[in-house]
């Protein structure tokens, strides 16, 4: 059997971020691309932190296995787009270094 492309649990840990960045940049009445990036890996880093303590915590048999494992996926799903957002940051500045002056 194939595993599915998202899952629910990842597609709501991805809404979660992107209404996150999405109100950030309203209350400040837009923003550099600089402050987003900021805010969006401040989010994402205080988020893994979260999730890391529910895991923790799942261990030691304070928090249920359903909860430890639905905070692995939000991590999954945060650690994924970190890194596809980097791997698109790196792709856009090698285009920049390509370019004839």
């Amino acid at each position: 059997m194939t595993e599915p492309l998202i899952s629910s649990t990842a597609a709501l840990g991805a809404y979660r971020t992107g209404q996150s960045v999405k109100a950030a940049e309203v209350s400040r009445g837009g923003g550099d691309f600089a402050a987003l990036v900021r805010d969006a890996s401040s989010t994402a880093f205080s988020e893994a932190r979260a999730a890391e303590s529910v895991v923790q915590a799942g261990v030691t048999g304070d928090q249920s296995t359903q909860a430890a494992v639905e905070a692995m996926l939000e991590l999954e799903s945060t650690v994924k787009v970190a890194v596809s957002i980097r791997d698109k940051l790196v792709e856009a500045y090698q285009e920049i270094m390509r370019m004839p002056v």
